[in-house]
């Protein structure tokens, strides 16, 4: 009896192209930066819970290390967002991103117990460049970005533009930089 061999790249042999399934595609986006804040808390060490129901936040993420002062654990809240409408790898020192000024004052309020963070995720716009698979790595494409937006004003009538520094790129060690900060009674 012969087995049959997979594919290369675990294609089928008639196709040349997947099929992806029909979820929409912001669903689809949200999944995506899921997955890359998982990835960032694992290599980080840190702990991830989703608030439920979530109130305008959408992770909690928890960081334990023997040199906080403030308490053995240290958590900020996340609130994440994914857009194709900048492009990735974006120039200059800043992106703009705009925001429902409902949801800015939340983010922007100040003085708080638990740090808020904006994550930024820009992804290509078409699915099937969002990810990368080899036997050495996997990538998810292409980069998040965060920001503290405590004390940002609301500009807008309704919604307001902030600025999303580029040099802030969202991985393992921003995070426990940012941890260090917070466990030292600072700000993200």
């Amino acid at each position: 009896m012969t087995l049959a061999q997979p594919e290369p790249g675990g294609l089928l042999p008639q196709r040349t192209t997947p099929q992806r399934g029909g979820l929409a595609t912001t669903a689809c986006m949200e999944t995506l930066q899921v997955g890359y804040l998982h990835a960032v808390a694992a290599a980080s060490g840190c702990s991830l819970a989703q608030p439920f129901p979530d109130n305008g936040i959408d992770w909690h993420v928890s960081h334990g290390a023997p040199g906080h002062t403030v308490d053995d654990e240290v958590t900020i809240k996340v609130q994440l967002k994914c857009t194709y409408q900048t492009a990735p790898r974006p120039p200059g020192p800043t992106f703009a991103f705009t925001l429902d000024n409902d949801h800015l004052v939340k983010l922007a309020r100040t003085p708080v117990t638990v740090h808020k963070i904006l994550v930024v995720m820009l992804v290509p716009r078409t699915q099937e460049d969002w990810l990368r698979a080899g036997h050495d790595r996997l990538e998810l494409r292409h980069c998040c970005y965060w920001i503290n937006l405590a004390g940002h004003p609301v500009t807008g009538r309704r919604r307001t533009t902030v600025r999303i520094p580029t040099a802030r790129i969202f991985d393992d060690r921003a995070l426990c930089e940012i941890m260090t900060r917070v466990g030292a009674g600072g700000r993200p």
